[in-house]
């Protein structure tokens, strides 16, 4: 097990070690929180933006279904008649310059995996730079838009925001609730008092402090064709080498074995960049990896090659929700 998966599992599971770490946690949250209060307090450059925008973001280390909910925010604004544009740090991207606007033609070495799935996947105008601010100002210069998403950038604090969007995984939670490096938190839990909305990802029902959403599989598409299948094109009981490099990959692998088949799990880091040599696994089966992977895959993937398509579905009481910020945000564009 690597040592990022052996630092993952104690930060949720426990381990008594983790006391050892508690002096740099110290001094890692009295750098977070001296960042927020300097934020609060109106110090430094912070840019607003003349639109409403919107952060997506989580407190944690690790998956939390971003991505799935930002194209359901994304399609949902559309439905609506919105101009929607969003700004990515574009992590592990190599752009020949930024900002950088994010072609759903580019490859997933220039602009992201995540970047790269959103565009492919809806086609909204995406900018991709770690200044999220400098991002901004280039996509309304490029676009007439009439609000911004943005994907993660919870503690970006060069960058207003209207409204604040933490997603948190329903079964590991907050794991021991402490501070890098000693727990999973990028901030201390006291944050999510003062965000907008929390939403659980996994959760059945909403909670008393928050609103739940699932990620339910739509379908499988082939890599070198395209083709779509619906998700009972395997069998019940089907062998697959399943191949997940994301946050969390046993949520992948545990959503295999909910529509009855038979996972191989290759759990790989997040964002990892993929080899034809690395997924040539044994024995033969069909195989089957995240969305976000396959960006990466595409070139030589082989014919038995598939990624499952997820797609986000936030319960009723989220969705009225949103609405009615919306319309407190937007009131000009979208009359009741």
């Amino acid at each position: 097990m690597a040592f990022s998966d052996r630092l993952l599992a104690a930060w949720y599971q426990g381990h008594p070690a983790l006391k050892l770490l508690q002096p740099l946690e110290w001094l890692y949250r009295r750098v977070v929180v001296g960042k927020r209060q300097r934020f609060l307090a109106g110090q430094g450059e912070i840019y607003q933006p003349p639109v409403p925008l919107v952060v997506v973001g989580n407190i944690t280390v690790g998956g939390t279904g971003k991505t799935p909910l930002i194209l359901w925010l994304v399609e949902h604004c559309q439905r609506l008649g919105l101009r929607v544009g969003v700004v990515s740090r574009g992590y592990g991207a190599k752009p020949p310059h930024l900002p950088w606007r994010v072609d759903a033609q580019d490859s997933a070495e220039v602009a992201g995996d995540e970047p790269l799935l959103i565009v492919q996947r809806c086609g909204v105008p995406l900018m991709i730079d770690p200044d999220r601010s400098r991002a901004v100002q280039a996509l309304l210069a490029a676009e007439p838009l009439d609000l911004i998403l943005s994907d993660d950038g919870l503690q970006h604090y060069r960058l207003a925001r209207d409204l604040e969007l933490v997603l948190i995984d329903a079964a590991r939670g907050l794991g021991n609730r402490r501070c890098l490096p000693a727990g999973p938190l990028r901030e201390p839990v006291e944050r999510l008092h003062s965000v907008d909305a929390l939403l659980y990802n996994g959760a059945s029902d909403d909670r008393d402090d928050g609103f739940a959403f699932q990620l339910q599989p739509s379908a499988l598409v082939n890599l070198q064709s395209g083709e779509r299948r619906g998700v009972e094109h395997f069998a019940p009981g089907q062998a697959v080498h399943a191949v997940a490099g994301i946050g969390n990959p046993q949520r992948f692998f545990n959503t295999l074995e909910t529509l009855h088949w038979r996972p191989v799990p290759h759990a790989f880091a997040d964002h990892a960049q993929f080899s034809a040599q690395a997924l040539a696994f044994s024995p033969p089966l069909p195989l089957v990896m995240t969305e976000k992977d396959a960006v990466k895959c595409r070139g030589f993937a082989a014919a038995d090659w598939w990624y499952l398509a997820v797609d986000a579905v936030p319960s009723p009481a989220f969705v009225a929700w949103f609405d009615t910020q919306l319309m407190r945000l937007l009131p000009d564009r979208l009359l009741p």
